[in-house]
């Protein structure tokens, strides 16, 4: 039978994981993106978004546990790219489909 802390463990760290993989690919993305890309859409800065991402991966890399103030504020930035930002930017660089 497997003990609840460890079960416990095992859960927080598969979130850690994820967030942190998200975290990682969000980040390669924005420094990927045209700056002018970001304010076509009205969303924050390229440079601001840069810093919340890089904030968050290291975040995610050097703190222990997700739990807590800063890991749920760095896992809720690295969706609100992920969900918001990025597949705005993504359509205004794409263009019109027609």
């Amino acid at each position: 039978m497997i003990h609840v802390d460890g079960l416990i463990s095992i859960i927080l760290l598969a979130i850690r994981l994820v967030a942190l993989a998200g975290a990682v690919f969000a980040l390669v993305h924005v420094i990927r993106q045209r700056k002018d890309a970001f304010t076509a859409v009205d969303k924050l800065t390229k440079p601001v978004w840069v810093g919340i991402l890089a904030a968050a991966t290291v975040f995610l890399l050097v703190w222990p546990s997700v739990i807590g103030l800063f890991g749920i504020v760095a896992i809720v930035a690295v969706c609100v790219y992920l969900v918001d930002v990025r597949p705005r930017v993504d359509e205004v660089q794409r263009g019109p489909r027609w």
